[in-house]
């Protein structure tokens, strides 16, 4: 066992306050059996679904990338968009850039996430042009949300691919993801209320919490994390509340979130095409998540 934080709590690990995520890698040839396990779990953990070899690629190339803007510490960059006084951080050149670098997309688009979408939907997929890539520093991390508010105008059946591109201990803050928070009747009023929001229409912070133990305590579900290598995926839906540990190394968590959905569904326009509009600059939050939740009573 070990002591982890996460967020303003400190966590036994593992334990029933922060357990082990389960992979699926055993259920790749029986698509009703993945069915099955997301609507039990909220997530698919798919251990070395991508080249490691591609994915590591993909890190140098980022290396690369800001090493030749001076931007460099201690071996690792500081990206464009990290905050560490918040504790947030934002998408770094989401639009196109180092993102659409061939050895970035062979990982985000590859044949492997484009396989298992079409396999999973059992119809084509299509993917946000937008990609999310992440660094997250000494003492950042992430706090506990639903993915719905920042992308809910297109299709319900959207997921999304979280992808890290190193080996990540657990105190180099890994996701957690909020078992069962996606079906739990704990959390019904919670999907009615902050579920229903729109980051950029509300103009609401988009975190809920940055207290693991308050979801839990209040509404339900486990928290549940492991140990990343290169290669690995993290799928869930807009409803599978999430977060992650923070991170108490001096070294730089490299990841990336893109997202996946059927091809004959809406796509929210925000993501898509040469130039993605993403969040409005005039939408940025005006209202605190504290406010709102006193309105929602919850």
């Amino acid at each position: 066992m070990q002591q982890v934080r996460m967020g303003v709590r400190t966590l036994t690990y593992p334990s029933d306050q922060l357990g082990d995520l389960r992979d699926c890698n055993g259920l790749l040839d029986d698509i009703p059996a993945l069915h099955q396990r997301m609507a039990e779990d909220g997530y698919l953990l798919i251990r070395g679904l991508i080249d490691r070899d591609k994915v590591l690629q993909a890190r140098q190339t980022i290396l690369d990338y800001m090493a030749q803007r001076g931007a460099l510490v201690e071996g690792e960059p500081v990206l464009e968009g990290v905050m560490p006084k918040s504790g947030r951080t934002v998408p770094m050149m989401g639009r196109r850039g180092i993102t659409h670098h061939e050895d970035l997309r062979a990982v985000f688009e590859g044949d492997e996430l484009f396989e298992f979408f079409r396999g999973y939907f059992t119809e084509p997929a299509v993917t946000f042009d937008y990609k999310w890539l992440r660094g997250v520093g000494n003492e950042q991390f992430t706090g506990a949300h639903y993915d719905i508010v920042y992308m809910g105008r297109g299709s319900q059946r959207l997921h999304t691919c979280w992808i890290p591109f190193d080996d990540l201990p657990v105190e180099k803050g890994t996701l957690a993801m909020c078992v069962g928070s996606h079906v739990d009747p704990g959390f019904e009023k919670l999907r009615q209320t902050y579920g229903r929001m729109d980051v950029d229409r509300d103009r609401v912070q988009g975190w809920f919490s940055e207290d693991p133990l308050e979801i839990t305590d209040k509404f339900g579900g486990r928290w549940q994390t492991t140990s990343f290598q290169a290669g690995d995926v993290m799928i869930f839906g807009m409803y599978t509340m999430h977060a992650s540990t923070t991170n108490v190394t001096d070294r730089y968590r490299l990841s990336a979130d893109v997202r996946f959905q059927p091809a004959s569904d809406p796509v929210d326009p925000r993501w898509m095409g040469l130039e993605p509009a993403g969040h409005a600059a005039g939408s940025q939050p005006e209202k605190p998540i504290a406010e709102a939740r006193a309105e929602w009573r919850v």
